[in-house]
């Protein structure tokens, strides 16, 4: 997929996952990777913003001798995934129009 994704549809993604449990970076990365292609250093910046936003929290946990470090969705970050999760309904359609395709309403 050559389209590169929009920051704010970047952030609905992870925030959205989110809304799933706590994951740890390499295997929040491995699920949007399932379904978008994207870079382990493309999500740790979008992870930064998302907690200085305070959208979500993030907490260590042992593992084989090592930190995880998790993270965890707040009350703002489920706040603001609803916000992107309307401007997506009003977006996604306009954009299916315009690039000729047929839109289900």
């Amino acid at each position: 997929m050559a389209i590169q994704i929009p920051t704010e549809l970047l952030d609905g993604c992870v925030l959205g996952l989110l809304t799933r449990g706590d994951y740890y970076g390499y295997t929040l990365t491995q699920e949007v990777r399932q379904q978008i292609p994207i870079s382990e250093s493309t999500l740790y910046p979008v992870l930064r913003r998302l907690k200085k936003n305070g959208w979500l929290t993030t907490y260590d946990e042992p593992f084989q001798g090592r930190n995880r470090r998790y993270y965890q969705l707040t009350a703002s970050g489920r706040t603001r995934l609803t916000e992107i999760q309307t401007d997506w309904v009003a977006f996604q359609p306009a954009i299916t129009t315009l690039l000729g395709g047929h839109t289900h309403e």
